[in-house]
């Protein structure tokens, strides 16, 4: 979880949750799913969209304007994979042998690292 989504009210991450899982709502929809005011479904998707958690394009729906909203691609976080400059070795096809010296050597110097 993101800083900004610490933060949010339980509207907010209600909404988040709703957009994220959607791929995509119509903001004309996305009020009525959440059982919420347009005013206050425009103010928490503005909300959303300040903090770069979604995305907000305007759009025609049903012959009205209406904003598209859909979720913003996450960063993904590629140093939990990392300890010091050796990959996990879980990525991959192979199955890995717990007793291994790779994955050894890899827990060792995650082990060193994080302490």
């Amino acid at each position: 979880m993101s800083a900004a989504e610490f933060d949010l009210s339980e509207d907010e991450r209600r909404a988040l949750e709703l957009v994220r899982d959607s791929g995509g709502i119509y903001q004309s929809d996305f009020w009525k799913e959440l059982d919420i005011s347009s005013r206050k479904g425009s103010r928490i998707a503005e909300s959303l969209a300040e903090q770069d958690l979604i995305q907000r394009e305007e759009a025609v729906y049903s012959g009205h304007n209406t904003y598209l909203l859909k979720p913003r691609t996450r960063d993904l976080e590629f140093s939990l994979l990392m300890a010091g400059d050796m990959l996990t070795p879980f990525i991959g096809e192979e199955e890995v042998d717990p007793q291994s010296e790779a994955f050894s050597n890899w827990l060792m110097t995650l082990a060193y690292e994080e302490y």
